[in-house]
């Protein structure tokens, strides 16, 4: 009987030590980033949308549904946003604000 204990210890033990390894690998690999503080604010960007601009502000979700509508159908990529002091806020890619703005200023003598 003693003999089957001496292969099953021997069996956990060596499990055991593959996994402080492999636990101490980890550590080592992705452990020392906590130091590391991600930027959270951009100072070029006070409202915090990243790649967006804003070409439009509209007090109401569906008036800026409305206006993402149109940009969309004229085949410029936009989204909305809470803005920050109110509102709703229409967002496009840079390359895209002075066509934004041509189709908004467009469609809104119409």
């Amino acid at each position: 009987m003693e003999l089957d204990l001496v292969p099953r210890l021997g069996a956990v033990i060596g499990l055991a030590v593959v996994l402080l390894v492999l636990g101490l690998l980890l550590r080592w690999t992705y452990g020392h980033q906590k130091h590391h503080a991600l930027p959270t604010d951009d100072p070029d960007d006070p409202v915090a949308t990243g790649l967006l601009t804003e070409v439009s502000r509209v007090p109401g979700q569906e008036a800026a549904r409305v206006l993402r509508d149109r940009l969309r159908s004229e085949g410029i990529r936009a989204t909305t946003s809470r803005a920050d002091g109110g509102g709703w806020a229409l967002l496009v890619f840079p390359r895209d604000v002075k066509d934004a703005r041509v189709v908004l200023s467009r469609r809104s003598l119409d």
